[in-house]
């Protein structure tokens, strides 16, 4: 038993009727109080009818009665408007610190069985499922859960915002520039997204643009700024990409960042540096001002277009320089690629433009693409399939993911909608 299951009880009034003190005294809730999250009284501004005397005042909550006298609240004056003590057990008497003995409720004589067996089984989930609800979430109404999705999805676009929002300062309100930037940080990868969003930061926009119809000379200035054209090379590709690269950098003072910042290790060779520096140069070719061009796009397909590129021919059959492999194949960004692309860099964006100008069709249209893409397939995704819940759509599988991390793992039941109507199902 826990001080904040009994908070959440007391907050959602699931006691019952027929409450009554220690001493016999009928109890009403008209109101069970704001809930306070910070030092003092658990709840606020409770409103309750003991015996025939209204009372306006705060609820304090704990597991025993003796835990008023344990967290020394006898001494402290910002209990003195206590009303009504909510206890799980009686096991001793109190008094306030201005020595007024306050009414109390025992609630393990109101408390429903099944409440605090469904409590137990979130708490400590049983049979190797991560999802803490898994054997009992199928007693929820699918409409309910559905609901409770399409909050999360919000929450979890909102949540993926700080980045844009952080890159949104730095540019000083510039979104193509802020575009530029996410769209580099979430090219690198969990693993290579910080070197890549530097390798952006420190190459001009606008010589990309200069250079929008030469996808080599772009590629040569982003390979050069990424410290990957250093030394001697053999292939004649790399030569030309660095002698390129130095006639750019030597008309102006450049700085670039070290090649020892990017990462290799346990990357697929598809995913490695060279490889998706090379993709991006192809993107940033064809579509210099990509936040004017993807804003203006409401369909996946046709943003699927935009993120098909290729890397150039040279990578067809290598993944660094000059160490040539036996089988050759297009290097494709592919459709998965892009899919992330879309929903972790341009949704958040699309998203925050709509909150920034207050304009509620770019929030909603950031919704709509995710509904657009098929679910994500990954480990948390299968999870939650395994207990019966199959997401449709990203819009669907980003919530579980948001539910997975901020309310699964962290055993946050009692403020999950799936877990509150677990909790009072009898």
């Amino acid at each position: 038993m826990t001080e904040a299951f009994l908070q959440y009880v007391w907050r959602h009034q699931l006691l019952g009727h027929g409450l009554t003190t220690i001493d016999g005294q009928p109890v009403v809730v008209l109101r069970a109080g704001e809930q306070n999250h910070d030092a003092g009284p658990d709840f606020f501004n409770a409103r309750v009818r003991i015996g025939d005397v209204e009372w306006v005042g705060n609820v304090e909550i704990h597991v025993r009665t003796s835990d008023w006298v344990a967290h020394h609240h006898s001494e402290d004056k910002s209990y003195n408007n206590i009303v009504l003590h909510v206890v799980y057990e009686h096991d001793c008497g109190i008094t306030l610190q201005d020595g007024r003995v306050p009414s109390t409720v025992e609630m393990k004589h109101y408390l429903h069985p099944s409440l605090i067996t469904n409590y137990d089984a979130l708490m400590c989930p049983t049979g190797g499922i991560d999802v803490p609800c898994g054997n009992m979430v199928g007693e929820v109404p699918e409409f309910l859960v559905k609901s409770f999705m399409e909050r999360l999805t919000v929450e979890r676009i909102e949540a993926k915002t700080d980045v844009a929002k952080r890159l949104l300062v730095e540019s000083h309100g510039g979104w193509e520039k802020t575009c530029y930037w996410l769209m580099a940080h979430y090219f690198g990868g969990k693993v290579n997204a910080l070197p890549f969003e530097l390798l952006a930061k420190v190459t001009d926009q606008r010589l990309l643009s200069r250079w929008k119809d030469d996808p080599q000379r772009i590629e040569a200035l982003l390979m050069g700024q990424a410290g990957l054209l250093e030394g001697y090379f053999e292939d004649e590709y790399p030569r030309k990409l660095q002698a390129d690269y130095n006639a750019i950098s030597g008309a102006s003072a450049m700085n670039k960042i070290g090649s020892y910042l990017w990462k290799y290790y346990c990357l697929r060779p598809s995913s490695f540096p060279t490889i998706r520096i090379s993709q991006f140069a192809q993107l940033m070719s064809t579509s210099s001002n990509l936040f004017s061009t993807l804003l203006s796009m409401t369909d996946v397909k046709d943003m699927e277009k935009v993120f098909d590129r290729c890397a150039a021919k040279y990578w067809d059959d290598h993944y660094k320089f000059d160490k040539k492999i036996d089988k050759s194949f297009e290097k494709h960004i592919g459709r998965m690629q892009a899919h992330l692309l879309i929903i972790n860099a341009w949704v958040p964006l699309l998203f925050l433009y709509g909150c920034e100008h207050g304009q509620q069709q770019y929030k909603d249209q950031a919704i709509e693409l995710l509904a657009q893409l098929p679910a994500e397939n990954n480990a948390v995704i299968r999870h939650w399939q395994q207990v019966g819940i199959n997401p449709s759509n990203a819009a669907e599988s980003q919530a579980l993911l948001q539910l997975n991390s901020k309310y699964c793992y962290k055993r946050r039941c009692l403020e999950c909608s799936i877990g509150f109507q677990i909790l009072k199902h009898k």
